[in-house]
């Protein structure tokens, strides 16, 4: 594999295909396309990406056809991702690659069903949707001859292990991934454009559903700041054209700020290559102080007005209920899993694979499921 390929700006402390440390399996390509390209591409078509699009992002799927899903926003956090990538010079496809897994492994009903099942879980080594993400491209798509998982290079898998983490929080899976040292510069950004897109996002979202307004996101700065700067470039602007025009804004501010923060953060730190950048062990991507104490404000806005809103908690509670009568119904009757899963327990404890079966369900197919086991009337 060569460079040629490969964007010819690329920085001396960008990842590139070349330089890869390489796949776990040995495989005949079929095309010399770079490696981390190769990795998008197989993302994009492994099973577990096409289900994020009937997964929950805040409002589950049969709410509305207008609302995010875990496939939307993956697609917004590429979308933002690249955007910074583009101006610091940094490979593209790896961060695309990175931000379309980095949700592989999130379960049907959002953060409530990660939650449950951590929960379900706690004595079988707890789930955790970032180690979930890499189990599903290190074991559980199945489409290749020859081994499992899609035999991502070693840098998308120490993206995905390491997506807003402690690095040494799992020892068995991190031990091969450097341990207790900064990801790639790559890796990094996706944190970043993954709170940009689900914030932004969020607003625009819960404004629709009408569980927030704009009088009360009036109070938060970095939106005031942002639609003030809209109405007055168009002073007669209609509202619904003012909230897409302040989102845009917001997350063009966010991405400025995060671009040049990080190029002074890159010459503060002399990191001119990816070993500069791991002996260093700092983290470089990040925003101002002032942005990052005026984003946090946002979070709080959106965690106390819309997570915690209270139809939203009422879904939150229904999916607690449904998750764990799945859970505790297949772990009494593992006969009652589907041939590919129960197969998995020759192999596999138990209750891990009830939970690899769980997580990999759609918000759709998980009510399907609950109504076929627990519906005297409904066909099974």
């Amino acid at each position: 594999m060569t460079d040629c390929l490969e964007r010819a700006d690329l920085a001396g402390y960008a990842c590139r295909s070349a330089a890869s440390r390489g796949r776990k399996h040995f495989e005949e390509l079929r095309d010399n396309r770079p490696a981390f390209e190769r990795d998008r591409d197989r993302i994009i078509h492994c099973a577990a990406f096409r289900r994020l699009e009937y997964k929950t992002q805040v409002f589950v799927n049969h709410e509305g056809d207008y609302y995010r899903t875990r496939l939307t926003h993956s697609l917004e956090v590429a979308q933002i991702g690249r955007a910074i990538a583009r101006k610091l010079h940094l490979n593209e496809e790896l961060t695309e690659a990175l931000a379309l897994s980095h949700d592989l492994g999130h379960t049907p009903f959002g953060h409530t069903g990660e939650e449950v099942l951590n929960l379900l879980m706690a004595d079988y080594g707890g789930f955790e949707h970032n180690l979930q993400s890499f189990r599903v491209v290190d074991e559980l798509e199945e489409r290749y001859p020859g081994f499992d998982g899609l035999n991502l290079t070693w840098e998308v898998r120490e993206g995905i292990i390491k997506h807003s983490s402690q690095y040494d929080a799992v020892n068995e899976v991190m031990a091969e991934f450097l341990p207790g040292t900064v990801s790639s510069i790559e890796g990094q950004i996706i944190n970043y454009a993954d709170e940009i897109a689900y914030n932004n996002h969020d607003i625009d979202d819960g404004l629709k559903a009408g569980y927030i307004t704009l009088e009360q996101l009036d109070h938060v700065e970095l939106w005031r700041e942002a639609c003030a700067g809209v109405q007055s470039k168009y002073p007669t602007i209609d509202r619904k054209r003012l909230i897409y025009q302040t989102i845009s804004a917001l997350i063009g501010l966010l991405i400025s700020d995060i671009c040049v923060t990080t190029a002074a953060n890159i010459e503060s730190y002399c990191v001119t290559s990816l070993e500069t950048l791991r002996s260093n062990n700092r983290v470089v991507v990040h925003f101002t102080d002032d942005v990052t104490a005026r984003n946090l404000e946002l979070k709080k806005f959106l965690f106390h007005n819309l997570y915690r809103h209270y139809k939203v908690d009422k879904m939150r509670v229904k999916a607690e209920i449904f998750i764990t009568r799945l859970f505790e119904t297949y772990c009494r009757y593992p006969n009652l899993l589907p041939p590919k899963y129960h197969s998995r327990l020759e192999q596999r404890e138990l209750h891990r694979v009830v939970c690899d079966y769980i997580a990999g369900m759609t918000d759709r197919f998980a009510l399907d499921e609950y109504k076929r086991l627990f519906e005297p009337y409904e066909r099974v």
